[in-house]
């Protein structure tokens, strides 16, 4: 007999192949089982789309005759509460219900106001055996990004840079250098493509002149972001290249140029990381990758408004340049990327 855990794990992973498509909704996997055999499965593929649940159950209809028979019988196990309200498609909690699935197993529960138990309750009002808090801690794992924007107003941060083994993130000069190899640049722009905004501050942008995109895999480019605040920037830059939308944080100007937003920010000496934060909220920002430089990354640390730091070490030694952020917390992970060492940390009190 196949266990509760065994299924969930099967619809987290069907869920992880949302990521980077279904923001600023949650990814979710679904998995509908009959007489301990998998019937039908599916996942939330693209915001605005079907969810998870929905494509399950598409799923067995396409794959069995009798399926409204088979759904009548089954147990349907979902990594998110099923959705009880009318957002960009109809409530799942409804459709769940309209096919008489007599069981239900969920990982979490939904924090969002629009649902936060209000599925779970549809579902037992309507006589469904249901059961929650399978795998809860992994389930809520996978959606931290959803779950930091719904609790706490702002995208979930993440910190990135590379360093040299002696603690030096850029030169003294100032001009362009790279420490980190090509396995770790390729994964780099693995990671853009799975969030949703990456931001560099002004002199970041001018000593690299990066273009913020996923060039070296496949997926999409994400919202480009910097800070730049007397708007001092050249024009000439990739980032007013237009290719993607990119949002300008300064004190000067609040305008639409194109795909480039100017959003003014009156107060740049006090609460900086904050005001970006919630700017980015409320343009539907799940997630920013911080990528440099060194006063920019440190002052989201100093604000300690971080949930992830992504730190690439070489071997290279300079002997001077510019000093590293200084940052502590708890390891996650520790893994040889080529011939450099990333560590990933979190925040101490998470």
């Amino acid at each position: 007999m196949i266990s509760n855990e065994w299924v969930l794990k099967r619809a987290i992973y069907l869920a992880k192949l949302g990521l980077g498509q279904v923001s600023p909704n949650p990814m979710v996997g679904a998995v509908i089982v009959y007489n301990d055999k998998i019937i039908g499965e599916g996942y939330h593929q693209k915001y605005g789309e079907p969810h998870a649940e929905v494509n399950a159950i598409n799923h067995v209809f396409k794959k069995h005759k009798n399926a409204a028979e088979l759904l009548k019988k089954s147990t349907i196990y979902v990594t998110l509460e099923p959705c009880a309200h009318f957002g960009k498609t109809p409530p799942c909690a409804d459709l769940i219900i309209k096919h008489q699935i007599p069981n239900v197993v969920i990982g979490c529960l939904d924090p969002f106001e629009d649902v936060n138990g209000k599925g779970l309750a549809k579902l037992k009002a309507a006589g469904i055996n249901v059961i929650t808090g399978v795998l809860e801690e992994e389930c809520l794992a996978l959606n931290k990004r959803f779950f930091t924007r719904v609790l706490k107003q702002r995208p979930f941060v993440i910190l990135k840079w590379a360093q040299t083994q002696d603690g030096y993130f850029a030169p003294a000069i100032g001009n362009q250098q790279w420490i980190s190899g090509q396995e770790a640049k390729r994964l780099v722009h693995l990671w853009r493509s799975q969030e949703d905004c990456i931001l560099v501050g002004k002199n970041t942008a001018l000593a690299d002149n990066p273009q913020l995109n996923v060039r070296l895999v496949q997926g999409r480019n994400p919202i480009r972001a910097v800070i730049d605040q007397k708007l001092s920037l050249p024009n000439t830059l990739h980032l007013f290249d237009n290719s993607t939308k990119t949002f300008i944080f300064n004190d000067v100007l609040t305008d639409i140029k194109d795909k480039t937003l100017f959003i003014s920010i009156e107060d740049f000496e006090n609460f900086l990381p904050q005001y970006i934060l919630f700017q980015l909220y409320l343009q539907d920002i799940q997630s920013v990758i911080i990528e440099g430089g060194t006063k920019t990354l440190q002052s989201f640390i100093d604000a300690n408004l971080w949930d992830e730091a992504r730190i690439f070490t070489t071997t290279k030694i300079w002997g001077e340049g510019k000093k590293s952020p200084n940052l502590k917390g708890d390891l996650l992970s520790q893994d040889k990327i080529g011939e450099d060492i990333l560590t990933v940390l979190k925040p101490a009190d998470l």
